[in-house]
């Protein structure tokens, strides 16, 4: 396939340790200290890390037991999601008044489309520019940006100059930028890939542009003719500012292991209320109910049932959920518990934005 470019300008804004940050601007004592938004306990999950404190290697989804070891001076600060939520709408709006093509990816990132923007302004390393500064202005957070011809270059540009910067690849630097790119850098290669592209002599985008379509879907799959696109700079998905749910869940980590299925049908009951609330806010309903069960030993499992008629009642979804629970033997303690509904009515819905707790 020819290698094609794009006329298209795309942002990808990535506000720079969001949650962390927060903290810090509420909290004038904690500014230049190490700390991480996260459970700090032995079971406790670093959700995020202060520039300060990824010095010493904090980052997210590390243990709070290992982020203490490797700062001894690192701080623990309970997540506060209404107060980030509360900032994310305040630099959505600075966004729209931009373009109206907004993907937010989460809290603190979205991609822009800016081709033909409400300012009028050709240039769309200027607008990222101006909207980082009001950013600062307007909010007090920094915020850091990639601008290019499609998504992908733009999310991987986004964290060239972070934090509090940007960079621009234009349409005539793609190619060489991606060749010259480590592998481990390209959006989508996890460090399992990552380790497994080393194994096959693939360290670069130059060394991926190299293989063929069937080498990479050989090793790969599906993911392999996605490497063969974007390292040729084609990367077509366009900015989505309307999703269609496909799930609507809610799950809570608890302090302690849970052993009894009386114990856990307690905790479901609480956590279906609020998937209950979640699913009348947004008119919401489906057809499958999926327990997600993690245990003591970190391992996953899920069970799923299919009704003949869509429910969002918290009584059904606990009728289902406590047949699923008694279909077949914990196999240990469970840590974490689940409820997620999918097989939606979202044909015409808008997404949900589902906060993941910390602890029950």
């Amino acid at each position: 396939m020819q290698e094609v470019t794009s006329t298209r300008k795309i942002i990808h804004v990535d506000m720079d340790a969001f949650y962390a940050s927060v903290e810090q601007m509420d909290n004038p004592e904690l500014r230049g200290k190490p700390i991480a938004v996260g459970g700090g306990g032995t079971r406790g999950v670093v959700s995020a890390a202060s520039y300060e404190a990824r010095k010493f290697g904090v980052r997210s989804a590390i243990s709070g037991y290992l982020a203490k070891k490797n700062c001894p001076d690192l701080i623990f600060v309970r997540p506060r999601f209404d107060r980030y939520k509360e900032i994310s709408t305040k630099i959505r709006k600075i966004f729209l008044d931009y373009t109206d093509k907004v993907e937010p990816l989460s809290l603190d990132e979205a991609y822009l489309d800016v081709t033909v923007n409400k300012k009028g302004n050709p240039s769309a390393t200027l607008i990222a520019r101006e909207i980082r500064k009001r950013i600062l202005d307007e909010v007090g957070l920094t915020a850091s940006a990639g601008i290019s011809i499609n998504k992908f270059v733009a999310k991987v540009a986004s964290d060239f100059n972070k934090p509090n910067g940007q960079k621009t690849v234009n349409p005539d630097e793609v190619l060489g930028f991606l060749e010259a790119l480590p592998i481990g850098k390209f959006y989508g290669v996890g460090k399992v890939t990552t380790e497994k592209m080393y194994q096959l002599g693939i360290f670069t985008g130059l060394d991926l542009k190299g293989k063929s379509i069937e080498f990479l879907e050989k090793h790969f799959g599906k993911s392999g003719r996605f490497y063969y696109h974007v390292v040729r700079g084609i990367h077509n998905s366009e900015v989505k500012s309307e999703h269609v749910a496909k799930s609507v869940a809610a799950e809570h980590t608890f302090n302690e292991n849970l052993s009894s299925e009386i114990f856990m049908l307690e905790k479901l009951e609480i956590i279906a209320g609020e998937l209950e609330r979640r699913l009348s806010k947004h008119q919401i309903a489906g057809k499958t109910v999926t327990l997600k069960i993690k245990y003591s030993d970190f391992t996953l499992q899920t069970r799923s049932k299919t009704l003949p008629y869509f429910i969002s009642d918290k009584a059904l979804m606990l009728e289902t959920v406590r047949e699923l629970l008694y279909q077949e033997r914990l196999k240990d303690s469970v840590r974490l518990l689940g409820i997620s509904l999918n097989n939606l009515n979202t044909e015409v819905k808008k997404s949900v934005v589902v906060q993941l707790k910390f602890d029950f």
